[in-house]
């Protein structure tokens, strides 16, 4: 089994292959490095360009296979890694290739040019894997990057308390406990715009959401007290309700470490277990301040 980056050659930004490598190193999965090319025409072409072609394309994976072993001797001496490039008509085809062929345990990307620093971007490649990835994606904030020998400290679970996410809640625990981090259940609140004019009264507003936070925490007490009862609570374990005006205000109040990563579980659409993200989680993980790891 191992965890799967992708690798953009030439690229100013590393954020992908530094949360891969952070996240190889916390669980002791080995780390593939994997370059997607681009292929060459299904049918021949008149003349050389179809062999001129490929040959750019083995040059350029030459080079990013160089590029990433160069980086990865920097920051992840320490674990056991592998390098590769694959021709595909995509780098989202080609990583979906390599996760429905081999032993993956997780897909790991960064954020397209687009992202502000520190922000989640999900670009073309991002969005394909996030509605068609079989195994967990984990996407970085542009710029991200680690201290050395860095491991995960906390994972925060985004929970809604429904079957999914209390599917993903044990199985944040599970891995949590297994490799020493935190675990924290947050669930988000994005609050309306006071109504005007005030027919039910300014206060209305606020007294259905602080009846919407105490449901919450009550579902988030049910929840742990279930993971206690099958015994797969980490040692550390705390809960909390981020409320705001926008999706960023309600992730921001609950507070995040240089440590953590946010799971994100998906909204299953079908018996095929596959990621697809409803509208609520796309919000969570394009406003998360820290690396989102989304499960199918």
């Amino acid at each position: 089994m191992t965890i799967v980056v992708g690798f953009r050659g030439g690229a100013d930004d590393r954020s992908g292959l530094e949360l891969a490598v952070t996240l190889a190193r916390s669980s002791q999965i080995p780390l593939e490095v994997v370059a997607v090319v681009p292929a060459s025409w299904p049918t021949p072409v008149m003349g050389a360009a179809d062999r001129d072609f490929s040959r750019w394309a083995a040059e350029q994976g030459a080079a990013a296979v160089a590029e990433a072993d160069q980086l990865v001797a920097e920051i992840a001496s320490d674990l056991t890694t592998t390098t590769r490039s694959v021709a595909a008509r995509s780098v989202a085809t080609g990583l979906l290739e390599v996760a429905a062929r081999d032993d993956v345990a997780m897909l790991v990307i960064g954020s397209s040019a687009e992202a502000g620093h520190g922000q989640v971007n999900l670009g073309s490649t991002a969005n394909r894997l996030l509605h068609s990835s079989p195994v967990p994606v984990a996407l970085a904030p542009r710029g991200h990057q680690q201290p050395a020998g860095s491991r995960v400290g906390r994972a925060t679970c985004a929970f809604r308390g429904d079957d999914s996410s209390r599917s993903t809640l044990e199985r944040t625990a599970r891995i949590c406990r297994e490799v020493g981090a935190s675990l924290r259940l947050a669930t988000f609140a994005v609050r309306g715009r006071t109504m005007y004019p005030p027919e039910v009264g300014f206060d209305a507003e606020d007294e259905v959401l602080r009846s919407w936070v105490d449901q919450a925490v009550t579902a988030q007490e049910r929840a742990l007290e279930a993971l206690g009862e099958a015994d797969i609570l980490p040692d550390d374990v705390t809960t909390v309700v981020g409320a705001g005006r926008t999706w960023a205000g309600a992730l921001d109040a609950i507070g995040w470490e240089r440590d953590d990563v946010l799971v994100v579980g998906s909204t299953r659409e079908n018996l095929v277990e596959r990621i697809f993200l409803g509208s609520s989680a796309t919000k969570i993980v394009r406003h998360a301040p820290v690396p989102v790891i989304v499960v199918p």
